[in-house]
């Protein structure tokens, strides 16, 4: 009878599909809460993961005060003001090399911060993130994770900052993104190839940065609803088509760049009621006719960038402007300006000029000009910051 029981126990036991747990805490171990007791073992589980450590990061990861590691932030979670639980969790800059980081930041429950600028992490950007209920801040840029856009970031409700510049992902980003509430949102530097959705004028960011990548068509007009835009930059994509007139409706916009695409058409004057733009770059596309002397007339404007074009005429303002080196019109067709364009090149081109589709709203001025508000000072740019892979931006 005990060699019957003894067999059905061996076929259980290799018929089960058993999933190895973590190891335990030494009971020698006396930690300050129970939390940290529990996430002590998927601590050390990644640090055994960890290939490279040029700094020696993790020789501090030993022993039960976690709040102490390198990198490690305890604070009060938000359902317990008693309790004492990893919270916060800042790898910038440490160059650490792992396979992936899934099965870490994934199961620390109460996490709400995790930055990881400048490492070295692969893998894919796990799925079993959105079940972290306090994440607000996820940056994982400039690593070396793959694949295709993390999808399960659009259930991280609490989510308002996101970071995965300067990685390797590619395919389309999902339209609901831009209907997230995120104040930030970075993925310049990869390889994501679509059309912007029309759902970009939902973003109620306040930084957009979608450079670098392989955006295809036309900025969608939507774009002009998005009510809180600070800062967007579209360069080096593969954009086409005409600037939309609804540009211009981006009242608060500091910073708009969208360089070097291949937009064409006149400059909307709409721009003219961007009473608070520093910085407007449009070189390297196939833009042309006259520049706009409305918008050489705003007040703040630090930077105005039309080289690599084919533009024909400027107006006394932008005459101003380019005496002061805030306008630049280089490699243009403009009569009289050095470093242009050769003639032949500009006649060629202006032979093949295809118009707008609604050539009659570029010169629309959607704003009564006098009511403009003062010179600014120059400010701090966060957008052209996320250009930059070593750069932490919060």
């Amino acid at each position: 009878m005990k060699l019957f029981y003894s067999l059905i126990i061996f076929s259980i036991l290799n018929n089960v599909n058993c999933q190895l747990l973590p190891p335990l805490p030494s009971p020698n171990l006396t930690f300050i809460d129970q939390s940290l007791a529990l996430i002590f073992p998927i601590i050390q589980n990644f640090k055994n993961t960890i290939t490279l450590d040029p700094f020696g990061v993790t020789k501090t990861w030993t022993g039960p005060d976690i709040c102490n590691y390198k990198g490690f932030y305890c604070d009060n979670p938000p359902n317990n003001s008693s309790a004492i639980s990893l919270a916060s969790i800042d790898f910038n800059g440490f160059q650490l090399s792992a396979p992936t980081l899934d099965g870490f930041i994934d199961q620390l429950p109460d996490l709400a911060i995790f930055h990881a600028n400048t490492n070295n992490f692969s893998g894919i950007i796990s799925s079993k993130i959105s079940n972290l209920p306090y994440l607000y801040e996820l940056d994982l840029s400039n690593n070396q994770f793959i694949g295709t856009f993390p999808m399960s970031i659009l259930n991280i409700k609490t989510l308002t900052f996101l970071d995965i510049r300067y990685n390797l992902l590619t395919g389309i980003i999902p339209p609901q993104i831009f209907l997230q509430y995120l104040d930030a949102f970075f993925l310049n530097n990869n390889n994501f190839i679509q059309k912007l959705p029309d759902s970009i004028g939902s973003t109620s960011a306040f930084y957009l940065t979608l450079a670098n990548n392989k955006f295809v068509g036309p900025i969608p007009p939507t774009i002009g609803q998005a009510p809180n835009l600070l800062e967007i930059l579209l360069l080096n994509n593969l954009l086409t088509g005409c600037i939309p007139y609804e540009l211009g409706l981006l009242k608060k916009a500091i910073v708009i760049d969208v360089g070097f695409n291949t937009l064409t058409g006149p400059l909307p004057c709409s721009l003219g009621c961007l009473e608070n733009v520093e910085q407007l770059n449009f070189a390297g596309n196939l833009l042309y006719g006259q520049v706009p002397e409305v918008i050489c007339s705003l007040k703040n404007l630090v930077n105005f960038t039309l080289s690599y074009n084919y533009f024909t005429k400027v107006g006394p303002l932008c005459r101003e402007l380019i005496e002061n080196g805030v306008l630049n019109v280089e490699k243009n067709c403009i009569n009289g300006l050095p470093n242009q364009r050769p003639i032949l090149e500009c006649v060629l081109f202006r032979m093949r000029i295809k118009l707008c589709p609604l050539q009659k709203s570029l010169r629309i001025i959607p704003c009564n000009i006098s009511k403009f508000s003062p010179h600014r000072p120059e400010r701090h740019l966060i957008s052209y910051s996320a250009l930059s892979k070593h750069t932490k931006l919060y």
